[in-house]
């Protein structure tokens, strides 16, 4: 197994196509989402998250932008065709752990890991 996720730089891991990945929001990726998602500024592209009404698209959009963060060479064509453990839940799971990772969570910000990906979740 490779480097494990740093969730202090941001980091974290998901399970994809059966492989552990890692993925992260770098400043570039942020940039990358805010052309795709037509957002003035961090500000409105983190509202847009938080309205918890993201497409499929977005979805392909958020994981792919993580990815290439993370250091995976992949396109959003690459990643519309993987498939996730747990499935849908397990893509939801990684969009919510990676925009944590990134935005900090509105609640109580602990700091903690998000629990590991659980098979068949």
């Amino acid at each position: 197994m490779g480097a494990r996720a740093n969730r202090h730089r941001g980091e974290i891991e998901a399970i994809l196509d059966g492989e552990r990945r890692i993925l992260c929001l770098t400043l570039g990726a942020l940039a990358e989402l805010e052309t795709a998602f037509a957002a003035d500024n961090l500000a409105a592209l983190a509202g847009r998250f938080a309205s918890g009404q993201l497409r499929a698209l977005d979805i392909i959009h958020i994981i792919g932008a993580g990815l290439r963060g993370g250091g995976n060479i992949i396109t959003d064509d690459e990643v519309a065709g993987m498939v996730a453990e747990g499935g849908l839940s397990g893509f939801a799971w990684t969009v919510s752990a990676l925009l944590t990772a990134t935005f900090g969570e509105a609640t109580d910000g602990g700091g903690e890991n998000p629990p590991e990906p659980q098979p068949g979740a």
